[in-house]
C-alpha cells in the first residue's frame, strides 16, 4: 500500500503543476513549495532547537495559536517553525510574529520528508486537527521525534475506520499522543486499538477567549456604529449576500450593517456595493468626519473581522449556503446571537449551539427577516440578550484545551 500511496503522491504533484499553469491558487501552492528548503536553510542554523507546528490553513493556524503562544513563553531558547499546506493560510500568515520561521510543507514524498526533517531537526512535531501525512509521520517515528496530534475530531465515515483503511490507521499509530475534541472521537480511535488518547476539547475556545480579552478598539467602527444596533455579516459568500442585501434594501429599521465578505477582490466588492440601495461605503475609504452618515460599511481588507465582531449586537456567519460554514465561535465569544445558513452539519460547535438556541440557522430570506423581528422588535430586546448569553457561556465552559496539551508537552521537552 505504501508503494501505491507514493505513486499517487507523485502523480498528484505532476497534475497540480499542470493545473498551476491556469489556476492562480494552485500556482501559489506549487510555486511556494519551491522556496521551502531555501527558507529552512536561511533561518535554521546547526545550533537552533526547533519546535515544529504544522497546520492545513488559516483556521487550523488559529486553532494552534494558543499552543504556539504558550510554547514561545515556556521555551524561549527554541525557535517555532510553522508550516502550512494551503495558500489561503500561508499567504495570510507568512509574516506572522507568532513563529520564527513560516513556510509551506513540502508534498508528502519520502525524499521530501527526509530532507525536511534533516534540515529542520525538530525536537517536537505538533500536527493540528486533520493533517495526517504518512511519509512525514513515518520519518518522524524513524528519527524518534515526539509527535502529537491536537484538536483532532473523527467520525465513523473516515477512512481510518473502514476495513480497507489499514494504511491510514498505521499512520495514526505513529503519533505519540492524540488530543481529541470529544468522547466520540476517543471511542472511535479505541475501536482501532489506539489508546494514547486524551479528550482535551478544542483549542479554538482558548483562542477566541484570548480575542475577547484583548483590546478590540477601532475608532472608525465605533464612529460608524454610534449608538445604533449593529449587525455584522462575517465571511459572507454570494449566496449569503443575496439574502443580506435584500434585507438591507427592504429594511425600515434604523440599523447599521457591516459586511465582511469572504471574497475581497475589487470586482466583487464593487458589485456588492452597487447592489445595496442604502448609503454605503468601504472601510478603505472610511473618513472619521463622515463615516457616521453611512448605513452600510463593507470591509475590503483582511484581519479585522474578529475585532469588528466586538461591535456587533447580532452576527451572521457566512458559508452555510456555500462551501462550508466559517468560524461561529469568533462572534459567539462576545455574547451575541449568531445566525447561519442551513448547512452546518459536521461543525461540532455550530451543531451544539444550534441545539442550545444560541445559534439560529436560516433557509431563506423570510426566515432571516422573521429572526430579525424576534430579536430586534421587542422594546427590551430580552431575546437578544438571552441568546447572546447562551453563546458566551458555551465558550467559557469549553476553554482549557491548551492547558492540558501544554502540560503533556512539558513531559516531552
Amino acid at each position: 500500500m505504501h508503494f501505491i500511496y507514493n505513486n499517487l503522491v507523485h502523480i498528484s504533484w505532476l497534475i497540480l503543476r499542470l493545473i498551476a499553469l491556469f489556476n492562480q491558487k494552485i500556482k501559489l501552492f506549487v510555486k511556494g513549495r519551491k522556496n521551502t528548503f531555501s527558507i529552512l536553510n536561511k533561518h535554521i542554523s546547526s545550533t537552533d532547537r526547533i519546535i515544529w507546528v504544522h497546520v492545513a490553513s488559516l483556521g487550523e493556524f488559529e486553532q494552534g495559536l494558543p499552543i504556539i503562544e504558550e510554547l514561545r513563553k515556556q521555551y524561549t531558547d527554541k525557535k517555532i517553525l510553522v508550516t502550512f499546506f494551503s495558500p489561503s493560510g500561508y499567504e495570510v500568515k507568512k509574516n506572522t510574529k507568532a513563529a520564527d520561521i513560516v513556510c509551506y510543507l513540502p508534498f508528502d514524498t519520502k525524499n521530501n520528508a527526509k530532507q525536511f526533517l534533516e534540515k529542520a531537526k525538530p525536537e517536537l512535531a505538533i500536527f493540528v486537527k486533520y493533517e495526517i501525512w504518512p511519509n512525514f509521520l513515518k520519518e518522524l517515528r524513524k528519527k524518534e521525534i515526539p509527535t502529537i496530534l491536537v484538536s483532532a475530531i473523527f467520525n465513523k465515515n473516515q477512512l481510518y475506520f473502514k476495513s480497507y483503511g489499514v494504511f491510514m490507521r498505521n499512520a495514526l499509530k505513529t503519533f505519540n499522543h492524540i488530543f481529541v475534541q470529544d468522547a466520540n472521537s476517543k471511542i472511535l480511535l479505541e475501536s482501532i486499538n489506539l489508546n494514547n488518547i486524551s479528550i482535551s476539547g478544542d483549542t479554538r475556545f482558548d483562542r477566541v477567549a484570548q480575542i475577547l480579552n484583548r483590546a478590540n478598539n477601532n475608532e472608525l467602527i465605533a464612529k460608524f456604529k454610534e449608538n445604533r444596533i449593529c449587525i455584522v455579516i462575517g465571511s459572507s459568500w454570494p449566496e449569503d449576500e443575496k439574502i443580506i442585501v435584500e434585507s438591507i434594501n427592504n429594511s425600515e429599521r434604523h440599523l447599521k450593517w457591516i459586511i465582511a465578505p469572504h471574497n475581497i477582490k475589487n470586482d466583487h466588492i464593487l458589485k456588492l456595493k452597487n447592489s445595496i440601495h442604502k448609503k454605503t461605503t468601504l472601510y478603505s475609504e472610511g473618513d472619521l468626519a463622515t463615516i457616521q452618515s453611512f448605513e452600510v460599511l463593507i470591509i475590503d481588507n483582511i484581519g479585522l473581522l474578529t475585532q469588528i465582531y466586538s461591535y456587533a449586537d447580532l452576527a451572521y456567519v457566512g458559508g452555510g449556503f456555500a462551501t462550508g460554514l466559517h468560524n461561529t465561535l469568533e462572534p459567539a465569544v462576545f455574547g451575541i446571537p449568531v445566525l447561519i445558513g442551513p448547512n452546518f452539519k459536521g461543525f461540532k460547535e455550530a451543531e451544539e449551539l444550534v441545539a442550545l438556541n444560541g445559534i439560529r440557522p436560516i433557509n431563506n430570506y423570510i426566515e432571516f427577516e422573521n429572526l430579525l423581528s424576534s430579536f430586534l422588535d421587542q422594546p427590551s430586546q430580552s431575546l437578544l440578550k438571552e441568546t447572546g448569553a447562551i453563546n458566551a457561556s458555551y465558550v467559557e465552559e469549553n476553554k482549557g484545551a491548551s492547558i492540558q496539551i501544554s502540560a503533556y508537552i512539558r513531559t516531552l521537552l
